[in-house]
């Protein structure tokens, strides 16, 4: 009765009443096996990028079967007792009791935790959590969301270092978790960084100013990791409130790579993409004076792959569409040569992966035209 009501109030919100039944239909129709499957892609997802971020096998495993349950009824596999790996078994004890804990406090965490023993936990993690019950200065400290001070807890011989190469496969990786984020978005990040990229080349950047770029594009969304899906899904358009969360990502998004040291250097650029030349973008509003060649690239591309994707409220958009859209904004919100740059890819080499394309020069007589309309 509770996955009822919550299809019910969360199926096409926004949508007309009969949309909203139908919705709710194919979603109950689908039934167990439904919801089995989206726990199994997400499960399999998430085991998938630890392996591609160079995390052990057993790391994978316990992402894999996060889900299940020390009684079989757990999720994608119904593994019981000993079957689920052990990490996976304390993982799933430890991601409850931290949203019980994070919602209502750690009485009500240990109420839960106690209830669901020999059901969804195992006894004897139970039990060794009953045994820090008392221990206040723990729960201050994972109160406090000081990831310096969790980071202490990391074993010495388990850190990692990461050289160029693997600082490509981080990103690649959290990009998936990025796009994985919503159905609407799939392959949004890798479709920014194939476009940026090729536009990169035609504008003459350097092999390290592309890898820099390409790394800006992958993770310039990583800030919608905090956006509820039911803005980033939504049908209809969003009222004031929820266009108010949306704008934020952005800012979120700088805030996250300006923690981490090996991307630091990328968090202007990479929060810069929703920015526009006449100072009305967000999330910090700069004018074309504070906008380096990078940041205007990734608006770009940004734009162009979001018009060209399918999105709930509307499918993707033809190219000639998508010029026509973007030329009106060359000069107010849009960068001329970034523009003509993405001209060049859409229709010069319309069938190959824009990543491909070699280093060109940008037509001048297209730019002066830019100009001149601007």
């Amino acid at each position: 009765m509770q996955s009822f009501r919550y299809v019910v109030r969360n199926a096409a919100p926004g949508a007309a009443l009969l949309q909203r039944v139908w919705r709710v239909l194919a979603v109950l129709s689908h039934g167990p096996e439904g919801a089995r499957s989206v726990v199994r892609t997400r499960c399999e997802r998430g085991a998938d990028i630890a392996r591609q971020l160079g995390l052990s096998e057993a790391t994978a495993s316990a992402i894999r079967a996060l889900d299940e349950h020390w009684d079989g009824h757990g999720q994608p596999y119904g593994l019981k007792g000993d079957a689920i790996p052990l990490h996976a078994r304390i993982l799933g004890l430890a991601q409850t009791v931290e949203v019980f804990f994070t919602e209502f406090g750690v009485l009500t965490a240990y109420d839960m935790a106690v209830a669901r023993r020999g059901t969804w936990f195992e006894p004897t993690l139970v039990d060794a959590l009953l045994s820090i019950c008392e221990d206040a200065s723990f729960w201050r400290e994972l109160g406090s969301g000081d990831a310096v001070k969790l980071q202490l807890v990391e074993p010495a011989d388990r850190v990692m270092f990461a050289d160029e190469g693997e600082l490509d496969q981080i990103a690649e990786a959290f990009a998936r978790v990025i796009d994985a984020k919503s159905p609407w978005t799939y392959r949004h990040s890798h479709g920014v960084a194939e476009m940026a990229v090729a536009i990169g080349r035609l504008l003459g950047l350097s092999a390290v100013e592309l890898r820099a770029l390409q790394r800006a594009a992958l993770l310039h969304d990583l800030g919608k990791l905090s956006v509820s899906n039911l803005i980033l899904d939504k049908p209809d358009k969003l009222t004031d409130a929820e266009f108010a969360v949306m704008r934020r990502h952005p800012e979120h998004t700088f805030a996250i790579l300006n923690r981490l040291s090996c991307f630091r250097g990328l968090a202007e650029d990479a929060s810069a993409h929703h920015e526009r030349l006449d100072g009305r973008g967000y999330h910090q509003g700069r004018q074309a004076n504070q906008l380096n060649r990078r940041a205007r690239i990734l608006s770009v591309a940004d734009i162009c792959d979001a018009l060209r994707g399918s999105r709930p409220y509307r499918p993707g958009l033809p190219t000639e569409r998508v010029l026509e859209i973007m030329d009106r904004q060359v000069g107010t919100a849009l960068d001329v040569e970034c523009v003509a740059a993405m001209r060049m890819v859409l229709t010069d080499c319309p069938t190959v992966d824009p990543i491909d394309i070699p280093a060109a020069r940008i037509v001048p007589t297209l730019v002066e035209d830019y100009q001149q309309a601007a």
